[in-house]
């Protein structure tokens, strides 16, 4: 299975160049408590949170590396004025902008400390989020057992609070750990539980990304049936509910599956539609996502020179992106579809 199918919090986290051993409760504790300047505190709070605020924006518009300069400086300035919560959130918004540039190790760190912030001020739902993002992260890794574990730990403390949300993230996520050990069977029996919990909590957007996940199972049991059922489903959730990520997923998911069984028109319109989105949110790794899988797509149908422009097209935005590796794995796959043609 491709391995976004296994890290689909697409609604994740935050970032900082953190040290690689894990903070524990008591030194946040230490770093956070400092004696604030009554004078300058209200200035400080507000220049945070208007940095905050454009980090988030920036996250976005898929500009990875200025949400981590925007975290960073916020984080200065929550530390310094003891505001713990506030650092919370920064850290997990300065792990989903390392994570978006796959600067993983960097993003479990931001997360591990914002669950030792989470254990320290006894919040039982930040506790339960940071294990599961953990755990999303551990499986990008490779890490299933660790994943398994960690997830299992998010449950326990979901179930004890009577969390319904917590329950049905955490089933989902453990539903990620079954594919990933090979039981599709097992992972879609787990989503299927983690859908009544999120369709009692009335969350829709949950839903959606159970309902992405559970595509995700068919389509690598080869159950193309199902498969476009359940991706289309959680296609016009995310679309209800104004959620892109989720949308282009879905998208993603519906495009494997009816090139699978020869659909190749609805393909196409399914590729114009992502490509739509992309442009109208303006977001560069999306837009290059898009022409990647029209390169492919192209290249399935035996249509070499599109397929050519079209990598062409997504090696462009690599190189303005700065994503190196991006662009060398596609530069790679080029010069294969030129061998292909000669």
């Amino acid at each position: 299975m491709d391995k976004s199918q296994f890290f689909t919090f697409y609604f994740l986290l935050f970032t900082f160049v953190l040290s690689p051993i894990a903070a524990k409760a008591s030194d946040i504790t230490q770093q956070l408590h400092r004696p604030l300047s009554s004078s300058n505190w209200q200035y400080s709070r507000d220049e945070a949170d208007s940095l905050l605020r454009i980090g988030e924006q920036q996250y976005r518009s898929g500009n990875g590396a200025k949400t981590i300069d925007s975290c960073l400086q916020a984080l200065d300035i929550y530390h310094s004025i003891g505001d713990v919560r506030s650092t919370g959130l920064t850290y997990e918004l300065l792990a989903k902008a390392y994570i978006q540039q796959d600067r993983f190790k960097e993003g479990e760190d931001a997360l591990r400390r914002r669950l030792a912030i989470a254990r320290d001020t006894k919040d039982f739902q930040a506790q339960i989020f940071a294990l599961n993002n953990i755990a999303a992260i551990l499986l990008q890794e490779g890490e299933t057992a660790a994943a398994g574990r960690t997830v299992q730990e998010a449950l326990t403390i979901a179930q004890g609070v009577n969390n319904i949300e917590g329950q049905g993230l955490s089933l989902s996520n453990l539903g990620l750990v079954s594919a990933r050990l090979g039981d599709y069977n097992q992972a879609i029996k787990l989503y299927e539980t983690a859908l009544t919990y999120r369709r009692q909590k009335n969350d829709p957007i949950g839903e959606a990304n159970t309902l992405n996940n559970l595509g995700d199972a068919y389509l690598a049991a080869g159950n193309y049936p199902d498969t476009i059922g359940t991706y289309g489903l959680a296609m016009r959730l995310a679309r209800i509910n104004g959620d892109r990520t989720i949308q282009l997923r879905a998208i993603d998911g519906l495009v494997k599956a009816h090139t699978s069984v020869g659909r190749n028109e609805r393909a196409f319109e399914l590729l114009q539609e992502r490509l739509v989105i992309a442009q109208e949110l303006e977001n560069l790794p999306e837009q290059l996502k898009t022409f990647e899988s029209y390169a492919e797509f192209y290249e399935h149908l035996g249509n070499y020179s599109t397929a050519k422009n079209f990598y062409e097209r997504a090696i462009a935005i690599a190189n303005t992106l700065q994503d190196n590796k991006r662009e060398l794995v596609l530069k790679d796959r080029l010069t294969k579809l030129q061998k292909k043609r000669n």
